[in-house]
């Protein structure tokens, strides 16, 4: 049963993941100000937060690409893992600066 939907489930994950790509540009552009603290520039985690919060608008176009090769490879499972990357990327990005 979970089969026959699968691709639809995975087309709507895709689209979430597209659709939040422009929030990550949007965050990209505005990534410098981490460093608004001058004590942050030394901070390795403030660094880790920087790279993680600028590179999330190309995790959010390479993982549905991903997902979507690993699926018609019959990987399902990789393709899940794959479809995930961005929400790990944000939850990462939050244990960095929180």
């Amino acid at each position: 049963m979970f089969k026959r939907w699968e691709p639809i489930w995975l087309g709507i994950a895709s689209a979430l993941s597209l659709l939040s790509a422009p929030l990550g540009a949007v965050a990209a552009i505005l990534s410098p100000m981490v460093f608004d603290p001058h004590q942050n520039l030394l901070n390795p985690a403030a660094w880790i937060a920087f790279l993680l919060i600028v590179s999330f608008w190309a995790v959010c176009i390479a993982a549905p690409y991903g997902a979507w090769v690993a699926y018609a490879r019959k990987l399902r499972t990789l393709a899940w893992l794959s479809m995930s990357a961005p929400l790990v990327w944000v939850l990462a990005a939050v244990a960095c600066v929180g």
